[in-house]
């Protein structure tokens, strides 16, 4: 089993930015490629971004690229998302999940094998 903790969401105006991470125990997480995903209300949940094992290779939403970055360090089983220049159809609870095949970037959720519990981003116009 692996357990992820997201956190970092908050409310913030148009144009700002938010850190979210997400903290992963159970497993050896260095082995799984991660992911974001979010769920505006009234919506599907959708894929934000992805990551490979190593951190080497990343997988971006056409929505956010160019806006959002994710990261990851192992060291500290925690995977990120840099949100920059935000914007109100940003509104959503946030969700990481990990993936442990070895395929890196996959967008379908079913793809996921483990998800956190999700964490609120509010953006104000």
């Amino acid at each position: 089993q692996v357990q992820l903790v997201e956190s970092g969401g908050g409310l913030v105006q148009a144009g700002g930015s938010l850190r979210l991470s997400c903290a992963a125990s159970g497993r050896t997480f260095s082995r799984y490629a991660m992911g974001w995903f979010r769920q505006a209300p009234g919506k599907e949940r959708e894929f934000v971004a992805a990551i490979s094992w190593s951190g080497a290779n990343t997988y971006y939403a056409d929505s956010v690229k160019g806006r959002f970055t994710i990261s990851r360090d192992n060291a500290k089983d925690t995977v990120y998302l840099l949100m920059n220049s935000l914007k109100p159809e940003d509104t959503a609870v946030y969700y990481c999940a990990a993936d442990v095949s070895v395929v890196a970037g996959r967008r379908a959720e079913g793809y996921y094998d483990y998800w956190g519990q999700g964490t609120q981003v509010t953006v104000s116009s």
